[in-house]
């Protein structure tokens, strides 16, 4: 695809054509993403309840390295989209070569502070003695992969917003593939426990790492990585950060949530946590469908307002919102009829857990519907530039409501204030990103008559 074929699909195509065409790629990356990862704490429950509470205590690890990488990412993708939008391929080129070369870089930073303070750092995210060996075991290969992780979540990214998300596809996905084949391998074939889980998540990562820089480097139609091309500013990194701080704000505040989570749920012994930890993962499962259909949306969203075509852009989020909700109450009900199946599924021994997961699975189904539009709403802004508004909506659901939940809402009703807590923040995130979105488009609205 040329780059004047590309910017035909993205800016004249109708949107109900194009965007399922660009999100087909991103889902299946996401879902694969989301199976692996539920595959880890599948694989590692078996050896134990403390072995599965470890994979959430570590997840928090993930969750930081995965937020700085989107930060970076998405931030740098941005401003490839809106400079391609508007014709300037020589800026697009200089912020692909920032963006990646900078993510490995600092995932080398984080890899060295991570490994030189794993004692502490896995007690401070709320390992219990009986769960910190495990946790160590896991935390210390995710650190070792971290650099390649960092800059292959940064390749997906700036490919999908350059509208070749199935390159990004190829590269995560045969990454995700390998990463299950290889976690019964080395965890049970090799006797590697919790240890082979996280070298098979390093060893992945890895691989897709090199596909995804294959791709970016040999396809015609890609902006390839060039060291001539990172000339990094003050001006470049503080437009990335803008537009990336959403991504920061949602994933980082997310894994403050799952350290608060983990530590409130210690009172109730491993059980709570490792039944907590299954449901997020299940849970993200579902919404990785609704975050790979925004990702088709990114593209066409970005390319239109550097454009100016403001209808297009009213007309995508109007359309994304309305599939996203409709997957979400179709996913929502097949799971709540089957929660209890869901949970038996990961820990079929252990009473306690499949009891305390089924309840905080439930309650968190009864809003899911909503997370169509918070989605959607975060997407939105973040694509088209409105980093503060889109930051305030990406760290709602997860942070600005959830934190005071689990602060408050215990002390009341003890464990089930744990298992409502996100269901009550999702609600109130709803309505946040309700009066800050309407508040958006109408100012498109006005733009577009403008014009």
């Amino acid at each position: 695809m040329t780059s004047e074929e590309r910017n035909q699909m993205l800016l004249h195509e109708p949107v109900n054509k194009v965007i399922p065409r660009l999100a087909v790629p991103s889902i299946i990356s996401m879902l694969i993403s989301a199976i692996y990862n539920m595959a880890d704490t599948f694989f590692v429950s078996q050896i134990g309840t403390s072995a599965s509470a470890a994979v959430g205590v570590t997840f928090s690890i993930m969750s930081i390295i995965q937020a700085v990488s989107f930060t970076i990412g998405m931030g740098s993708g941005t401003n490839v989209s809106q400079a391609l939008g508007a014709g300037d391929e020589e800026r697009a080129r200089r912020y692909v070569a920032t963006g990646v070369i900078s993510a490995f870089g600092i995932g080398m930073v984080i890899a060295v502070l991570g490994l030189s303070s794993i004692h502490p750092l896995v007690r401070f995210l709320g390992a219990t003695p009986t769960i910190e060996p495990y946790a160590i075991d896991y935390a210390t290969y995710i650190f070792y992969g971290t650099p390649f992780m960092m800059a292959s979540f940064a390749m997906n990214n700036l490919l999908r917003f350059e509208g070749l998300a199935a390159y990004g596809m190829i590269g995560i996905s045969t990454g995700g593939l390998l990463n299950m084949a290889l976690d019964p391998l080395l965890i049970f074939g090799m006797g590697l426990g919790t240890a082979g889980a996280a070298i098979a998540t390093a060893i992945s990562q890895f691989v897709s790492f090199c596909i995804l820089l294959y791709m970016s480097n040999t396809r015609p139609d890609a902006i390839a990585i060039r060291l001539r091309h990172f000339r990094p500013t003050a001006g470049m990194y503080g437009r990335i950060l803008y537009n990336g701080f959403p991504s920061l704000g949602r994933q980082g505040i997310a894994s403050i949530s799952t350290i608060l989570l983990n530590t409130t749920a210690a009172a109730y012994g491993d059980a709570a946590i490792a039944a907590m930890s299954i449901v997020s993962r299940f849970v993200m499962f579902i919404n990785s469908s609704v975050i790979g259909f925004g990702q088709g949306f990114q593209p066409v969203c970005g390319f239109s307002y550097g454009a100016g075509a403001y209808g297009r852009v009213r007309e995508a989020f109007s359309y994304c919102v309305k599939v996203a909700t409709c997957i979400l109450l179709v996913l929502g009900l097949i799971a709540m009829l089957l929660s209890s199946q869901i949970i038996t599924v990961f820990r079929r021994d252990d009473v306690e857990v499949i009891r305390i997961g089924t309840t905080a699975l439930r309650l968190q189904l009864m809003t899911i519907p909503l997370w169509g539009f918070i989605v959607m709403s975060n997407m939105f802004t973040q694509s088209i530039g409105y980093g503060l508004r889109a930051t305030l909506i990406s760290i709602s659901r997860q942070g600005l409501f959830l934190i005071p939940a689990l602060i408050v809402l215990p002390g009341i009703f003890g464990l089930l204030g744990i298992q409502m807590a996100q269901p009550f923040s999702d609600a109130l995130a709803f309505v946040l990103s309700f009066v800050v979105s309407r508040g958006i488009l109408r100012q498109l609205r006005n733009m577009e008559a403008q014009r």
